[in-house]
């Protein structure tokens, strides 16, 4: 088995221009999540209405379901800065449009679900160009962390998210919260027009290729015999579409039950601490000698977040279920990151970029339903109900996955 080359932390910040792009993507990401925790209470307050609810999520994942193959060949042609500057003119716009129905009073559900739809398809704009404009920025050697800081940075946005967004609530109300939340987003917009990476620059840089339904379905008949790499595509997907992050949609409603029901700090925890939970998490990961890049580890934390989960559906205690919210976190980071982790390391090298382009397709595509099953659903029995029984339903299909994982171990013994 080849041996890992050591890599050193923080690699990524020695590039000037990427520290520069990293505290702009985080804003940005902040801005998209204090949007989430604006809009989310004032359609809740409204419209009292899970439905809704659970079409904010799919609004927001259904575009990285169908478009992420279309707006990755724009990347692929375009300059990304452009591109990037597109989508947060996208945000803009739609967070200007919810302040004025705000401010005025005119909201209706109709206004919410085109506003939610923009807001959707400006992520999936934004993310195949700032991938590109990563490799651009820092080369390929410096690339696995950079990705990683990333990652980190739109986590500490989304931590930010909720404390920031309830403070603009609480001081300002909800209209010239989002006004104020328009203008976070321009940091990246106007850094992008005083640098010279397009996405393109660097020699070397990785031509993308769509994944359509077909490769992907012939992509899998070639890694069958992988039964890890099956078990951890068919785990992310499964995670993904029964549960997701739906319920962060559903928070006001949860929040209310437990007896939170004013725009305070005791709100904004709850949002934020599932978020706090996965920040963790990427510490302990990074800890190496935490949790091993294995199977068993990936499905013994999402057994975990699953039983996490279903306990914090039927809570009524607050700092109970804060607690549960933010070891959630912890632990669906994880095992999304070994799940990640081990598709990356056994993938076969002429199927490795498309086996990762899977991944992502099923662990985060497929959010989109999740929408459905706690969402929609919990217009019929409650969002309490919906989240037990798609977190309970999700457990027994990671069992079954445990014992197909186990079925090659049992195979390859006896020989």
């Amino acid at each position: 088995m080849t041996a890992v080359k050591p890599r050193i932390p923080f690699a990524a910040l020695k590039h000037k221009d990427y520290r520069w792009f990293l505290v702009a993507t985080m804003l940005a990401m902040m801005a998209d999540n204090i949007e989430h925790v604006i809009s989310y209470w004032v359609l809740f307050q409204k419209f009292q209405s899970p439905v809704l609810a659970g079409f904010a999520v799919i609004s927001h994942w259904t575009p990285f379901l169908l478009l992420s193959v279309y707006f990755g060949g724009l990347a692929d042609r375009y300059d990304c800065r452009k591109l990037i500057q597109v989508a947060q003119i996208m945000y803009m716009g739609v967070t200007a449009v919810w302040a004025v129905l705000f401010w005025t009073d005119t909201i209706q559900i109709w206004h919410a679900c085109v506003l939610l739809v923009v807001h959707g398809i400006a992520g999936v704009f934004w993310t195949p160009a700032e991938i590109l404009m990563i490799h651009d920025i820092v080369g390929g050697e410096d690339l696995p962390s950079a990705v990683r800081l990333n990652a980190t940075a739109r986590q500490l946005g989304i931590l930010f998210g909720p404390a920031v967004g309830g403070a603009m609530m609480l001081w300002f109300g909800a209209p010239a919260g989002m006004l104020i939340n328009a203008v976070i987003y321009l940091p990246l917009t106007i850094w992008l027009m005083l640098v010279p990476y397009t996405g393109h620059l660097r020699e070397g840089a990785p031509a993308r290729r769509g994944l359509r339904w077909r490769d992907a379905v012939g992509v899998l008949r070639e890694v069958a015999q992988h039964r890890s790499i099956v078990t951890m595509i068919a785990l992310g997907g499964a995670a993904s579409l029964f549960v997701g992050n739906a319920f962060q949609a559903s928070m006001p409603e949860f929040a209310h039950d437990l007896g939170t029901d004013n725009t305070d700090f005791a709100y904004s925890a709850l949002l934020a601490a599932n978020a706090a939970g996965s920040v963790f998490g990427g510490f302990v990961l990074d800890g190496k000698q935490w949790l091993p890049p294995t199977v068993k580890a990936a499905i013994g934390c999402a057994i975990l977040w699953c039983v996490t989960m279903t306990l914090f559906a039927f809570s009524k205690n607050y700092p109970l279920s804060l607690t549960l919210l933010f070891i959630a976190g912890a632990l669906n980071l994880a095992f999304y990151s070994i799940a990640q982790t081990i598709v990356q390391l056994e993938a076969p090298m002429h199927l490795r970029g498309r086996l990762i382009g899977l991944f992502s397709m099923s662990a985060f595509g497929l959010r989109a339903f999740s929408g459905v099953t706690v969402g929609v659903i919990g217009g019929l029995i409650g969002v309490h109900w919906s989240l037990a029984l798609s977190s309970l339903v999700l457990l027994a299909i990671t069992l079954a996955l445990f014992g197909f994982a186990q079925q090659r171990t049992a195979v390859v013994e006896p020989g």
